[in-house]
């Protein structure tokens, strides 16, 4: 298998471990861009994007890892609803 065959394995493993267990994270996508790792999604909370970069760091060690995980604003509106 080339190098590039192998990585993209490594980045499906990687999806595998994201959306499997406790973390059970669908809409984060990892790829490779160049010669980096790319995560890109939004997530519930602080907590699940440093989960999803520390298994990102453990499955692909060697990588520069790019991170545009965005936290979901889960918190109660900062003002009121204007009708018109």
């Amino acid at each position: 298998m080339n190098p590039r065959g192998c990585l993209e394995y490594q980045v499906a493993h990687l999806a595998e471990r994201l959306a499997e267990g406790n973390l059970g994270e669908l809409g984060v996508r990892a790829e490779i861009r160049g010669e980096a790792l790319v995560l890109t999604g939004t997530v519930g909370t602080a907590r699940c994007r440093q989960d999803i970069l520390r298994i990102a760091h453990e499955t692909l060690p060697d990588l520069p890892l790019l991170s545009d995980l965005v936290i979901a604003d889960n918190g109660p509106p900062d003002h009121a609803e204007e009708f018109w």
